[in-house]
């Protein structure tokens, strides 16, 4: 084989890796930080940056630096690793498995096999430098942001007042837990929460509910502010003067939920229900739902 093809063979694995591997870049850093960095200890939010949103990159890097360097090992890794992803992902649909990482996997591989890209030291700069610096200039802004968020620990109950509404939410307990929890559960716990909202009672108290949609919205805050959300029902959009933050006295910073159910059911969808975003954003979701993630916080109004 010409040694011109084998560079043209070589730069296509290369330039296929760094596509791969800095879309997952991409997404990994921008999720870190939605969804996690939730932990106290840095360390822990260090391990799930790593291991749970940069695994994909990792791996793709790892096996286009083997690629590089040892062309066999690198065919035998490519290989191995889509077998191990037919056994792992076994049931799934072969063109899901087959089609989007097996096949592909091995094309990677052979790439790297019969290829040689030139200059070799620019294939290895690129291959980490380009997923790095994606990951660098995605993270710094959402660290800065993360850092200026407001704790004050007070996850009792909190009297919070909205543009035009004022709500008193729930403490930290069954009427704000730290689990995933269904619409239909979130309201069955809501009937039987205590005054104080810090225990369930045998019989229904019907004092405690779920915000509207409408008052979710207005209710948002930045930085120790109403965010000024204003609620466009006919559109299912919310729109805000500054966008709110997962920070006191809301939600909970070291809380991996990021998510709240609402009252509201979709128009369209009535197995669907309204969620809200710490940032202010309203989707829908299945009320069967149940992440880690979402949950609720329940409401009374201010009279109760």
């Amino acid at each position: 084989m010409r040694e011109r093809t084998k560079n043209v063979i070589g730069w296509i694995g290369v330039i296929i890796t760094l596509v791969i591997a800095g879309l997952w870049s991409y997404w990994g850093a921008i999720e870190n930080f939605h969804e996690g960095m939730y932990s106290v200890s840095g360390w822990e939010n260090l391990f799930m940056f790593l291991f749970q949103y940069m695994l994909f990159p990792i791996i793709f890097i790892g096996l286009a630096l083997a690629g590089l360097t040892w062309r066999w090992t690198g065919l035998f890794l490519h290989i191995g690793l889509g077998l191990f992803s037919l056994y792992f992902f076994r049931g799934a649909h072969f063109s899901v498995i087959g089609l989007m990482i097996v096949i592909p996997l091995a094309i990677l591989g052979l790439l790297y096999f019969f290829g040689h890209p030139k200059p070799k030291k620019w294939a290895y700069r690129l291959v980490v430098l380009i997923p790095l610096i994606i990951v660098i200039v995605c993270s710094t802004p959402l660290a800065i942001r993360n850092s200026r968020r407001i704790n004050d620990g007070d996850f009792r109950l909190r009297v919070v007042e909205g543009n035009g509404i004022t709500l008193v939410w729930a403490p930290r307990g069954p009427g704000w837990p730290d689990r995933g929890v269904s619409w239909d559960e979130a309201n069955e716990i809501c009937k039987y929460l205590s005054e104080d909202g810090t225990q369930l009672l045998e019989s229904e108290q019907n004092i405690w509910r779920l915000p509207t949609a409408e008052e979710a919205v207005q209710s948002m805050m930045l930085h120790g502010e109403n965010a000024g959300g204003i609620w466009n029902g006919k559109l299912a959009q919310a729109h805000y003067e500054r966008t709110p933050d997962k920070e006191s006295p809301l939600w909970d910073v070291h809380s991996k939920v990021i998510y709240y159910w609402t009252a509201d059911t979709s128009v369209d969808h009535p197995q669907d229900a309204l969620i809200i975003v710490y940032h202010g954003g309203i989707y829908e979701r299945r009320k069967a739902s149940s992440p880690g993630y979402l949950s609720f916080r329940a409401v009374k109004d201010i009279s109760k």
